[in-house]
């Protein structure tokens, strides 16, 4: 892109939109992509009954407005480091947080873990006032076949445009160069979303000459505070197992996972404390931090506990679980249906120290060759690191599991027709 721009200084420039739709790719490319995705890059679940989950166009944002997203999640991150830190000293917070009693637990023991590599996801949508955030994915994130892959694909036939940072690549060489050998990488058995994430992330790690082995949590053992395979000793543990899940294992699989949380001298990526900011009540602690989360005030859209927000007679608040995953549990009146609507006011009702109540804020929808859909776009960050982004497009404006995934290319800020010729 930059040589067939510099080739043409003089040349009339037209100026792009913050962000748009491709135009659809041939159904023959597109079906080339696809099934790379599904056969080399453990895209397992690219269709789903009738339907494809994978947009047959790409997403296309404008450099600068992609630099800005970038140091945007930046600084979203290292306030995230900070604030957990504190909050591993305030305890008298994590009740506050929602944190399930075994990882109040475990996180209280002592100290937490080495981690091996940091990551997390931040979800930006674009409103007529700006970029807002809806969550960060602190505790186990995922998409990063669909950040990585999708677009590397996608990008050879969409001209002047070129590919993000990797996420992938950069979380598998920076775990490479801090633990080679034996690494584990934990997921829950029965769930093809998760498995083909590890999947994926094992790939990454095998082509970089570290070994991985994929187990559930309770495979793991401890011996002097170290994580072992049987008699294998692992250099690291990847947890792609979310933390409030642990909290449910049996009492008998306590010993597996608590040296994630404390006490445990193995590199994890990420340690259980990540949950403390994953918890969507994160922002009701903000007034009692030291950490000033300047940027996280910017961004995200005011935040209460339902004991002290109108949501009930106010269709501008929305309710959420405090470990809400997919948009599952993001409920309002005019956007639920009526049966699920009462279930979710009964519930936050009933354990509103589990809920929060958020201000709804109006999502900008981007013209696609699928009509009028609503973009999530999931920016990473590997160690403080801006990377690429997931991107998901809903043709509502909650972007659940019901959404479909989209390749995210960049284009310069302006458009140059003559370089395309």
């Amino acid at each position: 892109m930059t040589q067939a721009l510099a080739q043409h200084p003089r040349r009339v420039a037209t100026p792009l939109a913050t962000m748009r739709s491709g135009e659809s790719l041939p159904p023959d490319v597109f079906a080339r992509i696809r099934t790379k995705l599904m056969l080399r890059h453990c895209k397992w679940d690219s269709q789903v009954e009738d339907v494809s989950t994978l947009a047959p166009f790409p997403l296309l944002m404008r450099r600068s407005e992609w630099s800005r997203l970038c140091a945007d999640a930046e600084a979203l991150a290292a306030e995230v480091v900070q604030a957990e830190r504190e909050l591993l000293e305030r305890r008298e917070l994590h009740a506050t947080l929602a944190m399930p009693r075994p990882l109040r637990k475990a996180l209280c023991a002592g100290s937490p873990p080495p981690i091996a590599v940091r990551i997390m996801r931040f979800d930006f949508h674009p409103t007529p006032d700006g970029w807002r955030i809806s969550e960060v994915n602190s505790d186990v994130p995922g998409g990063f076949c669909e950040a990585s892959e999708f677009p590397r694909l996608v990008a050879p036939h969409v001209p002047l445009t070129e590919t993000p940072a990797d996420p992938g690549a950069m979380w598998a060489d920076a775990l490479s160069r801090r633990a080679g050998g034996n690494v584990a990488l934990l997921a829950a058995p029965g769930f093809m979303e998760d498995q083909q994430v590890v999947g994926y992330m094992g790939r990454l790690l095998a082509e970089r000459g570290v070994t991985p082995h994929l187990i559930d949590p309770t495979q793991l053992a401890w011996r002097d505070g170290h994580a072992y395979l049987r008699d294998l000793p692992l250099a690291a543990v990847v947890r792609f197992y979310q933390a409030e899940w642990l909290a449910r294992l049996p009492g008998r699989h306590r010993a597996c996972w608590w040296p994630l949380a404390s006490c445990g001298g193995t590199p994890v990526t990420n340690p259980i404390s990540a949950a403390l900011t994953e918890s969507k009540r994160f922002p009701l602690v903000w007034d009692q931090l030291r950490t000033g989360l300047r940027a996280w005030r910017r961004l995200l859209p005011e935040t209460r506990d339902p004991r002290e927000a109108p949501w009930r007679k106010d269709d501008g608040w929305l309710l959420k679980s405090a470990f809400c995953n997919t948009g599952d549990t993001v409920s309002a009146a005019s956007l639920t249906p009526p049966k699920d609507w009462r279930k979710t006011q009964w519930l936050a009702r009933l354990l509103p120290q589990q809920w929060i109540a958020q201000r709804r804020f109006e999502t900008s929808p981007t013209d696609t060759p699928l009509g009028n859909m609503y973009p999530c776009v999931g920016v990473y960050t590997i160690d403080g690191r801006a990377a690429g982004a997931y991107v998901r497009l809903s043709h509502r404006p909650v972007v659940d599991y019901r959404a479909i995934d989209a390749a995210l290319l960049i284009e310069p800020d302006v458009f140059d027709e003559e370089a395309l010729a």
